[in-house]
């Protein structure tokens, strides 16, 4: 273990700047860099990037993709120091910012840039924060001490890269702290040390032999949205792919398995009719009121018969009375799904 290099000071650097000295270092010599984030996206168990994904932003062949929601993202930096703040109360630990773009002292692509450390009270050893800050609908994955794998890889990453013992994650969920503060400790890990920088090591490997990763082991809707943003919509006219044989049991089953929903929806259909069929005297008994009961010897039949209300905007009326707002919102949308039909020769 060997204390890092310091790259430079990111103080008052402004976003396109930092991310130049993130993807190849202050001095642009270094060909592709792995930072924190990194880390899940490469293991595939980032929720939101795909390896191929970044892969290809690696070499500069695809743009980063834009967060769906700004804001939300722009919020979520703004509460990082309350969390931290917090955290500092809780543990009684002396929290600093650190501003600072580090290099793992043997691995050159080894690059951190990580937001704050921590000074343990009881014996002034130092270590790394991550503060977190998510929503309620999160808040389980941070209960009774665990933490999703995918930030576990990020803060294991920079355990390494700034060579410290231990770290520190504080993620707050709600405007109580007391309730809505996790704050887990990590202590470093060799073993698992070595398998993330393993896989560190083939990822550059991979990008310098022009090598991209597939998708099978990503979690099949990710990778679907991923190929739609890589590939775009499908183009007519392209010739007509021949598949290997190797694929043939992967086309049977989406084959079988399309056959069978079809003919589930076939059933789901019949039966709607006929529960309409069946409703009709029934709405017409109930007339406004929404509950009905029926008590037999051995039960009760509840029913319900409530009206669901929704709003959604008329685009007949927008496009009669602003037909200006009608076009600038009618944006082109498109889907691409998997069919296979068997054709016997």
């Amino acid at each position: 273990m060997a204390a890092p290099n310091i790259l430079c000071d990111c103080t008052g650097m402004s976003n396109e700047h930092w991310l130049k000295c993130r993807e190849h270092g202050p001095k642009g010599d270094i060909e592709y860099t792995v930072g924190g984030s990194d880390v899940a996206v490469i293991f595939g168990l980032s929720p939101w990037v795909t390896p191929l994904e970044l892969w290809l932003i690696k070499k500069g062949r695809m743009k980063p993709k834009l967060p769906p929601n700004p804001e939300q993202l722009e919020m979520g930096h703004m509460l990082e120091p309350i969390a931290a703040h917090f955290y500092a109360l809780r543990t009684g630990n002396v929290v600093t910012d650190d501003n600072y773009l580090y290099q793992h002292a043997n691995l050159k692509y080894a690059l951190a840039n990580i937001d704050r450390r921590y000074t343990r009270k009881e014996d002034v050893e130092g270590g790394v924060l991550e503060s977190k800050s998510l929503t309620y609908h999160k808040a389980s994955d941070w209960a009774d001490g665990a933490y999703p794998i995918y930030y576990e890889l990020q803060l294991r990453y920079y355990l390494a890269v700034l060579d410290q013992k231990h770290g520190a994650f504080s993620a707050l969920w709600g405007n109580n702290p007391e309730n809505d503060l996790a704050t887990p400790h990590i202590e470093r890990d060799q073993t698992k040390e070595d398998i993330i920088f393993e896989k560190l090591d083939q990822w550059i490997w991979s990008l310098r032999h022009d090598k991209p990763p597939t998708m099978g082991d990503i979690k099949p809707q990710l990778a679907m949205d991923a190929l739609a943003r890589i590939y775009g919509a499908s183009q007519k006219g392209l010739p007509t792919i021949e598949f290997p044989m190797k694929f043939e049991p992967q086309l049977r089953k989406i084959a079988a398995l399309q056959e069978k929903n079809a003919q589930l929806k076939g059933i789901i259909k019949k039966n709607e009719e006929a529960i309409e069929a069946h409703s009709v005297r029934i709405a017409e008994l109930m007339k406004q009121h929404e509950h009905g009961i029926l008590t037999t010897t051995t039960d009760k039949l509840l029913v319900d018969y409530v009206t669901n209300t929704t709003r959604r905007v008329s685009s007949e009326y927008l496009k009669q009375n602003y037909p200006a707002i009608y076009e600038e919102a009618r944006k082109p949308s498109g889907t691409r799904k998997v069919k296979v039909t068997i054709q016997p020769l």
